[in-house]
Order: C-alpha cells, then sequence, then structure tokens
C-alpha cells in the first residue's frame, strides 16, 4: 500500500500544475496516468507550438452553465504568473492575433518545464497506471484506489483526466465516471470548437469549394443568448471549418441554423449600387469576383443570373443578390465530433464544486479541475490557462 497526501488523476495541464502547487507546500504528491506519455495534449497543441494563453482573459471567453463560477480562479493565476514561470525556464514565446501567446520553439518546452517542476518538488508522476477502481476509507474519509501497478491511499483526491475531445490521444470519460460514482450532477457533454458537416445536398453544392478561405462573421442565436465571432472560415471537403467555425461550434446544438456574413466589411448592397451609377456596363458576376474566388461566386450564384451588366438589376435583384453571400443561412448537418474536437462541453456541474478550492462540496478531500468541469473557453489559449488556473487553485488547498 502506497500511502500519499493527494493522488492527482491525469498527467494534464491541470493535474500537473496541482501536483506542483501542491507538493510546493510539502504535500505528499503522486500523478497517476493511463498513457504511456505525460501531458499528451500539450505535446500536440497548437500545432506543436502549445497556445499556452492570452493577453486578454475574461468571463466572456468562457461556457458554462454558470458563467461566474471561473472568476475567482482565472483571478487568482493570471497569464503572467504562467509567463513567470516560464521566464525561470528561459522558455521563449511570442504573440500572435488576437492576442494569442504561444511557445516560439515547441510545446515540449512546456512539458519538459511542468515535469522538472514536478521533480523539484518531488511530486512522484506514474505513468501506464489505469485506475480499477476508487473507494472512500470509512472513519477517516481518505480515498483508496487499486490500479494496474499497485494501491494506493491519499487525503485527497484530485481529478484531472479532461474531456471526451481527441480519443486518440487516451481522452476517455473516466472523470464521469468517477463524478457519477459518488453521485454528482453532470452537464450533457458535446464536442466543441470542432468543425461543422455538410449534409448529402451541401455536399453535392459546396465539396467542389474545398480548400477556399475567406474571412467571415458568423452569428448564431444559441442558448447562452446570441453569440457572433469574425475570423477565418474555411470550406473542407466535408464541411466548414476555421478558427470562426470552432468558435461558434461551442454555442451550437443539432438542428439550430447559423447565419453566415462572407463580406463582412462591406454592405454589398450599397456597393452594388454604387457600382451600378460607377460602373453600369460591367458585369455583375464580374464584380463579385473582385471581392470573392470565382468558384464561391460561381456556386452561390447558381439560382440566380450575374451575367448581365449591373445597370439591368433592380433594387430587388441587387438585395436578393447581396443577402446570398452577407445573410447566407447554414444547417450544419453535424460535427466531426470528438474525434477532432479541441474541447468537451459540459462535464461536471459547478454546483456542485467550490470555486475557491475545486473541491466537491458534499465530498470532503474530492476535487475536479480542467475540462472535466463545466468550463469551456474559446479557441485562443483560453482553456490552457483554465487548466492552468484551476489547477493552481486547487494545488492550494488539497
Amino acid at each position: 500500500m502506497n500511502s500519499y497526501d493527494v493522488v492527482i488523476i491525469g498527467a494534464s495541464a491541470s493535474g500537473l500544475m496541482c501536483a506542483v502547487e501542491a507538493a510546493k507546500r510539502g504535500r505528499r504528491v503522486v500523478v497517476l496516468d493511463h498513457a504511456v506519455k505525460a501531458a499528451k495534449k500539450i505535446r500536440i497543441s497548437g500545432g506543436g507550438k502549445c497556445n499556452f494563453s492570452n493577453y486578454y482573459v475574461s468571463v466572456d471567453n468562457y461556457l458554462s452553465q454558470n458563467p461566474h463560477f471561473c472568476k475567482s480562479a482565472l483571478s487568482r493565476y493570471q497569464y503572467f504568473d504562467f509567463l513567470a514561470l516560464m521566464a525561470e525556464y528561459d522558455i521563449p514565446w511570442h504573440e500572435r492575433d488576437h492576442e494569442q501567446l504561444f511557445c516560439d520553439r515547441s510545446a515540449m518546452d512546456i512539458v519538459d518545464m511542468l515535469l522538472a517542476e514536478c521533480h523539484r518538488y518531488h511530486a512522484d508522476i506514474i505513468l501506464d497506471c489505469h485506475i480499477e477502481n476508487i473507494a472512500r476509507i470509512s472513519g477517516d474519509e481518505s480515498f483508496l484506489l487499486h490500479t494496474s501497478q499497485k494501491s494506493f491511499t491519499a487525503e485527497s483526491l484530485v481529478i484531472a483526466t479532461g474531456g471526451l475531445s481527441v480519443p486518440k490521444m487516451g481522452a476517455t470519460d473516466f472523470g464521469l465516471k468517477v463524478a457519477r460514482q459518488f453521485e454528482l450532477k453532470l452537464i450533457p457533454t458535446r464536442p466543441g470548437l470542432v468543425p461543422f458537416t455538410h449534409n448529402k445536398t451541401q455536399l453535392k453544392t459546396l465539396q467542389c469549394l474545398s480548400g477556399i478561405a475567406v474571412e467571415a462573421v458568423v452569428s448564431l442565436d444559441s442558448e447562452e443568448g446570441a453569440k457572433s465571432f469574425r475570423e477565418n472560415l474555411l470550406f473542407t471537403h466535408k464541411g466548414l471549418s476555421g478558427p470562426v467555425i470552432l468558435q461558434i461550434s461551442s454555442y451550437w446544438h443539432k438542428g439550430q441554423r447559423v447565419e453566415i456574413n462572407l463580406l463582412p466589411d462591406l454592405d454589398l448592397g450599397y456597393w452594388l449600387t454604387q457600382q451600378q451609377k460607377e460602373h453600369p456596363d460591367s458585369c455583375l458576376k464580374t464584380l463579385l469576383c473582385r471581392l470573392l474566388p470565382r468558384r464561391l461566386v460561381e456556386v452561390f450564384t447558381q439560382s440566380v443570373s450575374i451575367e448581365k451588366p449591373v445597370k439591368q438589376y433592380n433594387i430587388s435583384g441587387i438585395e436578393s443578390v447581396s443577402k446570398l453571400f452577407s445573410s447566407w443561412k447554414y444547417t450544419p448537418s453535424g460535427t466531426e465530433g470528438y474525434r477532432v474536437a479541441e474541447v468537451t462541453v459540459g462535464g461536471l456541474d459547478t454546483s456542485e464544486l467550490s470555486s475557491k478550492t475545486m473541491q466537491v462540496r458534499k465530498v470532503k478531500g474530492l476535487y475536479f479541475i480542467g475540462e472535466v468541469v463545466d468550463v469551456t473557453g474559446h479557441l485562443g489559449g483560453f482553456n490552457f490557462q483554465w487548466a492552468w488556473a484551476s489547477g493552481f487553485c486547487a494545488g492550494q488547498y488539497v
């Protein structure tokens, strides 16, 4: 029997951060993970460069049934705290569009830093370790874990197993199973930050646009209120992707329609009216192809004629053509699912946790942190910042 003060299940971003912080306090800590390598999601994140945080983190960047829950943790551990840790290890980084922060060299710099911190403060990490069962020891309220390697006891048990996204990297529903074991409330899960897929009819029409990318505004009336994002949209051989689609996908539910403006910087109707005055003999198709790729224009105008000079179109005709591009109504068939989703929306209901400590209110010593909790960030480093912050906060109390 191996006795520790803290057992953390999941060598994830949040799990390793929690391990470091708890070990700093002199707690005897062990991290258990079923994978053969620690921090597998960090390794592949940001195209291998790890978008580890963002300059402008606020509650508005997160989706949760309780949008205020994440405030406490995010205020107590901020991007500059993580940058200070990186500075200790001389890890170079840079800022990209939308205030996103990336490693200069490799995501492995972050992994190596976290593992070095665990070693520095004597937190043990045991990999290729499968949890067989978890039980509460009556009397002292500690936990007993039987695993494929050893058995462990601990005063505090931290669940940092992540969500269901990217199962090829080892993602499972283990954290949700633990929540059910202790009769905790769950928010239904779905893939987030994930591409949309076309139905058969859309595929027939739009598949030929695969590879085309345009800047767009995508809007949705969601259960959480009206949402709108502006970034690049990419047509794929399966559907729609790109940052703007990934962002809106976290709010989308099956059957909902999104509205897409493919010319967000232009009032197309007004512009075409101006062209009627300035270039009346110009072909409407030629004018549209100045603004958007020809292939896209041809596909979107299959139902109308655009071969005539622009002067021959009345107000109604101009309006109809304008709406095709500035108010495209699109109903996805679905998403590409957890296979490629960057995050999992939903998870442990935050009402079960203390926002200060991340401890389960009705089960002393049990903590949930990171993606397994119903807190989902936007694209741009926000999910890693939640991992660092929630792990840090739990680490002060376990």
